[in-house]
């Protein structure tokens, strides 16, 4: 009805603006945002009281627990048992959520810092002076050169050490998918060869995690060992971290949040690392930088605080 008013309006002659001012006009705009509001207040109504209600559940503890509201909330994702143990988080925070809630950065750790430097053959004593606690991304090109793992390490060698533990993969501390659809370490040693091998037609996948089985650790160690050019007083972790994918794939734009600067060994193929500041430094430091790490070389940089 108001429409065939409105035709009719517009036929005799009337504007648009003429129109937006008569007062039923008026009226019925009013009408319609009145009705919006009332149900935006409805809806924010009923989301304060599914959270209170959930906070109370929380709190008291009844009619659920804790610990079955997220073996259901766990169930309604289609996690098993042993995937629910594993997880430590019910709702995991965003990256983004983690920036914004993020203290900001001292700039000095990247001012003057122009590219990502490549050396070989540094000593300790070099290497302490220059480069371990200066800010400075740095890639040693025969870092882990000697080890045998270059030659040892391969798909093929986790699928079948974890395999021989039992439990296919199972006992990774952390599983990063990333742009995959893999939940958990054994999803991905049951991967088509096809897609490991990266034939046509095959989607890529990249993927990393931390190993908890000190069994499959020790196994590890036997053939990779401390980088030769760290200080000796510098520290070292007692978890490994490994990362495989196919070409062209992996991690999006992040910090890793470990505590002190970290180096990572390239054993087999290559890795280009795009680097940038945090957002408060982008007018004080450059705004980015790549390197391409390749086998038998190791980077060492601080992802506290480079992205």
């Amino acid at each position: 009805m108001f429409r065939d008013l409105h035709n009719k309006a517009l036929a005799i002659g009337l504007q648009q603006h003429q129109l937006s001012k008569l007062k039923f006009v008026i009226g019925i705009k009013k009408s319609r945002w009145a009705k919006v509001k009332r149900r935006l207040l409805l809806v924010a109504l009923l989301v304060i009281a599914f959270m209170a209600t959930l906070w109370i559940i929380c709190l008291l503890e009844w009619p659920l627990t804790k610990r079955q509201m997220a073996e259901t909330v766990w169930r309604l994702r289609g996690w098993g048992t042993k995937e629910s143990q594993a997880e430590r988080c019910l709702v995991r925070a965003s990256s983004k959520v983690q920036n914004l809630a993020r203290p900001p950065i001292d700039c000095g750790f990247c001012e003057g810092v122009s590219a990502v430097l490549e050396v070989a053959n540094v000593s300790q004593v070099d290497f302490s002076e220059n480069f371990a606690y200066s800010g400075q991304p740095v890639v040693v090109s025969d870092g882990c050169s000697s080890w045998s793992a270059v030659d040892v390490f391969s798909f093929e060698f986790f699928r079948d050490l974890y395999g021989t533990r039992g439990h296919g993969g199972r006992a990774s501390c952390q599983f990063f998918p990333y742009k995959t659809e893999f939940r958990e370490l054994s999803e991905v040693f049951e991967m088509d060869e096809n897609r490991v091998l990266q034939k046509e037609g095959y989607p890529p996948w990249y993927i990393g995690w931390s190993n908890c089985d000190t069994a499959v650790s020790a196994s590890l160690r036997r053939h990779y060992g401390r980088p030769y050019f760290l200080p000796a007083g510098s520290e070292s972790s007692k978890t490994d971290w490994i990362f495989m994918g196919s070409p062209g794939y992996g991690a999006h734009m992040h910090v890793d949040s470990v505590g002190l600067p970290s180096w990572q060994a390239q054993i087999k193929g290559q890795k280009t690392w795009v680097l940038q500041p945090p957002p408060e430094c982008y007018f004080t430091c450059v705004g980015r930088m790549e390197v391409t790490v390749k086998p038998g070389g190791i980077i060492v940089l601080d992802t506290n605080k480079w992205y």
